[in-house]
């Protein structure tokens, strides 16, 4: 797909300065059928944990990653059940599938692709479950998920793998091999793998010899890895994670910034678009970010105002009233580019761009 970051003039529609020429966009959200999908209080599943029938998909569907494969969009949306306390992490998620011709209209699986086992990764994703995915493939078209584990204690990056998206192999904490196990007591989440575009597939892509990985928050840091699933954090001299992107006060993004989709290579540079809150309002919103190509350490660009953040009823209504555009998804398909993300940590809405 060629890429027209010239022609990229104006914002999305909300009275804020024009795009930078690198940036995407603009993205227009549909008015129909956004959201695109919805809590089913009718879907069934047996958990494996408990051995008790569960409305999985009851209470919460959101926060999508996004795949083109056969001529469709696919997503792995985070679907929680209505266990647990009333409040936000207090349900157990699990990952739905649902697949869609044309970006806007899915057609879901009756029963998640991945959830809490009575596996090795029990310990790590139960009570709370897996949550907020990303997702790449590798050269051998080898699905390469990033997610977290949520045991209600300490949320973690996991890494999971597949070849057709229904059966996966779950790797456990991306970081858990990483300087002696530091990291395993560490919260760690959103992780933002650097890809190359090839058609309608993004395909992770090593940069000086490895390959990179944007994550965490309230301060996106950066990890390499040689296989995918190992990850390093990148240190400075004093054994700290490197922060290559941080709040700033009195921007869309003052209060914290965190990992969206997986990160991608294009003419202007390596392309990061992250979700972004804000103070006093604790708003989600997005941003996006240019990194150097020879360097994904090295910041050179960042938009000042938000691309996308909160204008719908539906993205205020939910568990998350502040108001949320959480960006985890995005694919070229047919033309366009499709950005698929969580509306008040309740729903799936999308947003489109036509280059």
């Amino acid at each position: 797909m060629r890429f027209a970051c010239s022609c990229i003039l104006i914002a999305v529609a909300s009275g804020s300065p024009r795009q930078q020429s690198w940036m995407f966009g603009p993205f227009v959200k549909p008015a129909q059928p956004n959201p695109v999908i919805t809590p089913h209080a009718t879907s069934r599943f047996r958990s494996p944990i408990s051995d008790s029938v569960v409305a999985w998909e009851e209470y919460a569907t959101f926060n999508p990653a996004a795949v083109v494969r056969d001529g469709k969009i696919l997503l792995l949306y985070r679907a929680e059940d209505a266990s647990g306390q009333q409040q936000i992490g207090g349900h157990t998620s699990r990952l739905g599938l649902a697949e869609s011709a044309d970006g806007l209209h899915f057609t879901r699986r009756a029963t998640p692709v991945l959830y809490p086992d009575t596996d090795a990764q029990r310990p790590n994703e139960w009570p709370g479950g897996v949550e907020d995915p990303r997702i790449v493939q590798a050269d051998d078209s080898t699905y390469v998920l990033t997610y977290t584990q949520w045991n209600r204690d300490v949320p973690r990056l996991a890494v999971a793998t597949s070849r057709d998206l229904i059966t996966w192999s779950k790797h456990g904490p991306a970081f858990a091999r990483a300087a002696g196990g530091k990291y395993l007591r560490t919260e760690s989440k959103s992780g933002a793998i650097l890809s190359r575009i090839a058609g309608d597939r993004l395909i992770a892509t090593r940069v000086n010899g490895r390959y990179w990985m944007y994550f965490g928050v309230p301060d996106l840091r950066i990890a390499t890895s040689e296989n995918l699933l190992d990850w390093t954090p990148v240190e400075d001299s004093s054994g700290q994670a490197v922060k290559v992107l941080s709040a700033r006060p009195g921007y869309f993004d003052s209060w914290l910034v965190e990992a969206g989709p997986p990160a991608f290579l294009t003419p202007a540079g390596i392309l990061v678009l992250y979700n972004a809150g804000s103070l006093p309002s604790r708003t989600y919103s997005a941003g996006q970010a240019l990194f150097d190509a020879r360097d994904p350490t090295k910041l050179i660009a960042r938009s000042d105002s938000a691309f996308i953040k909160p204008t719908e009823s539906y993205e205020r209504t939910g568990q998350y009233t502040s108001g949320t555009t959480f960006v985890e998804g995005l694919v070229p398909f047919k033309g366009r580019w499709f950005l698929y993300y969580g509306t008040a940590d309740s729903r799936v809405g999308v947003a489109v761009w036509n280059p």
